[in-house]
């Protein structure tokens, strides 16, 4: 899996959260283990604001290019977590905490994973996923390097 071969509304979801600064973005290929939908994407905010701009964003996006609106939405209050289920692929916005808890790359980990790095810090920036404990060494994505929306795949 790498990233122009996802669908465009998974694509248009991630380059969303990547303007409001989400991070950690990671899409789940959940077509080849019998899900419920066929993408998930997990992106973490860090405030209550952080998290509500990444679910407008992405629902402005997708809306604008595609006339998509979510089907369900969850959370859209909570700094915690929030849901948005567009039918083929599902959007959670965490908070750092509620992501570490439930763990959604743990439990579908039979799942394909892609990695989004972090977008650089600033022009010629050193910013990025540079790997944490939370991801086993086969996913991580060592950032800083890579151009904008560019995807790795472990």
């Amino acid at each position: 899996m790498n990233y122009n071969s996802l669908p465009q509304g998974v694509r248009l979801a991630v380059e969303a959260a990547q303007n409001k600064k989400a991070a950690g973005i990671s899409v789940l290929d959940l077509s080849g283990v019998g899900a419920f939908t066929s993408y998930f994407v997990i992106c973490t905010g860090f405030s209550t604001p952080q998290v509500q701009a990444i679910c407008t964003e992405i629902e402005e996006q997708l809306y604008k290019e595609q006339g998509r609106s979510p089907e369900h939405r969850e959370g859209r209050g909570s700094s915690e977590w929030a849901l948005l289920d567009f039918g083929s692929f599902i959007v959670h916005v965490f908070s750092e905490q509620a992501r570490h808890y439930y763990d959604l790359e743990r439990l579908w980990r039979s799942a394909q994973k892609l990695e989004i790095p972090d977008e650089p810090e600033g022009p010629g920036g050193h910013g990025g996923s540079h790997g944490s404990s939370r991801h086993s060494s086969r996913n991580v994505a060592v950032g800083g390097s890579h151009a904008p929306g560019e995807a790795i795949s472990k």
